[in-house]
């Protein structure tokens, strides 16, 4: 499935211009023609406007069944889902988001390297 089809193929059956569109999200016109088309992919907040303004939940945006999909359930009972290290985990996501993208590629470039050479040390 290309999001473009999806997003065009939902606006079209809400009935809505993609100038309707441009002023509810605030996005320009000629933008929304080139996701639509598929000449450009569009960012997660971006698609999160686009929803908004069709109003309709974002998992629509990848779904097409007729019934809610089921909720998934988190069993994990890792590293981080409960106590002190669900607090650190935490601390570690609001401190990411307001980190520069560049940083963060940084930051996930050193992770990947460190994991590397542990997963090298064990073998």
């Amino acid at each position: 499935m290309f999001i473009g089809d999806r997003l065009k193929e939902l606006r079209e059956h809400k009935k809505l211009s993609q100038g309707e569109i441009e002023k509810r999200t605030g996005l320009l016109r000629c933008y929304i023609s080139r996701v639509e088309n598929g000449h450009t992919v569009p960012a997660i907040e971006t698609l999160e406007k686009m929803a908004h303004a069709l109003e309709i939940p974002l998992y629509q945006l990848f779904y097409e069944g007729t019934e809610e999909p089921p909720t998934l359930k988190v069993t994990d009972t890792g590293w981080g889902s409960r106590g002190s290290d669900a607090k650190t985990l935490d601390r570690f996501r609001r401190l990411l988001r307001r980190t520069s993208t560049q940083d963060q590629k940084l930051l996930m470039f050193m992770a990947q390297k460190m994991a590397r050479r542990r997963f090298l040390k064990k073998s």
